[in-house]
């Protein structure tokens, strides 16, 4: 019971980070599982298992409102298939003592990615129409999709960071369409990195159960608390504040993995913790002078009407013809 309600408690608060961003439920329960006291191949087969189910729900929302460009799937999701059953394969069969500190590294990249990704609102405009669309070629997708799986095996997530935010920094496809195509290929990636670890330690299926089962109830309970949230809390400020407490959690997990100093360790997790509030200051700032600008544009067009969801993009790259003038 104690391990259900733990894992509840997990997917309850990856739920709510994924509901707002649109990425990093996998770091973030694996982090928590890891915490928790998960070894590492646990942690990534049970968030892998749970993600089937929740993928694959947000794939066919996705697809429902036409959110999903199945070119995209194919060319991301089937190579990121083989990098995560390969990913999957070799986590399951290194020891425990090499895998945690190999997972705490990926993940503690992967928060960085998260607080620099959304704390210096990085990225080109987005594409605004699907008219305006421009395909991306095979060549470039196949070797994101494939490091990507692998890293979503490897590192219990990482697919939505790595694939999400290299496809918004293209600016060749509409932000809405690759959140879902993007959502969509990642049920092919769950279901390789199930089967992948199924084969490498499928005998300790029956005491994941619970972890599952937990992340599951978890991350149901938790989805309209996340629809609730996104509507009030800016995703880019909750981004880098996210990141940051990842690099901070990560970092305590690394100080107990690796033999170093943990003086060395604390001075880096109090730097961390500086550094994540001036960026989230800073991003907070962007967002205001961007709506200050979204609302001169209101001003002269009364019609017009702002998304929200370019505010991260910065005052320079709010679309003119989709601007909302609330605050």
């Amino acid at each position: 019971m104690r391990t259900l309600i733990v894992f509840l408690l997990v997917g309850f608060g990856a739920q709510l980070v994924d509901g707002s961003l649109g990425m990093a439920y996998g770091i973030t329960a694996t982090t928590m599982a890891l915490i928790a006291g998960s070894s590492a191949a646990q942690a990534s087969f049970a968030v892998n298992l749970a993600q089937v189910g929740t993928t694959f729900a947000a794939g066919v929302s996705h697809w429902k409102f036409n959110n999903v460009d199945w070119k995209i799937v194919a060319k991301l999701g089937i190579p990121g298939t083989i990098g995560a059953f390969i990913g999957a394969t070799l986590l399951s069969n290194i020891s425990t003592e090499a895998a945690q500190p190999i997972m705490t590294t990926i993940l503690l990249v992967l928060g960085f990615y998260l607080l620099f990704r959304f704390g210096l609102g990085l990225g080109k405009p987005p594409v605004l129409n699907i008219a305006e669309e421009k395909q991306h070629s095979g060549g470039f997708l196949a070797p994101v999709g494939t490091l990507g799986g692998f890293l979503s095996a490897t590192g219990g997530g990482g697919w939505g960071p790595l694939t999400v935010t290299t496809l918004m920094t293209t600016g060749k496809t509409t932000p809405r369409r690759v959140i879902g195509s993007v959502s969509a290929s990642e049920f092919l990636v769950s279901i390789a990195a199930s089967l992948g670890f199924l084969f490498g330690m499928g005998d300790q299926l029956r005491e994941m159960g619970l972890i599952v089962v937990g992340l599951l109830i978890g991350g149901v309970i938790a989805a309209p608390f996340a629809a609730w949230l996104v509507a009030r809390v800016n995703a880019v400020v909750l981004g880098t504040f996210v990141g940051g407490l990842l690099v901070f959690l990560n970092l305590l997990r690394m100080s107990q993995t690796v033999d170093i100093n943990p003086v060395l360790i604390g001075v880096l997790q109090v730097a961390i913790v500086i550094l994540t509030v001036v960026l989230g200051v800073r991003a907070w700032r962007r967002i205001r002078s961007a709506r200050d600008e979204a609302e001169k544009v209101a001003a002269a067009d009364s019609d017009a009407d702002v998304d929200p969801k370019y505010a991260h993009f910065g005052a320079a790259e709010i679309p003119s013809d989709d601007v909302n003038a609330e605050r």
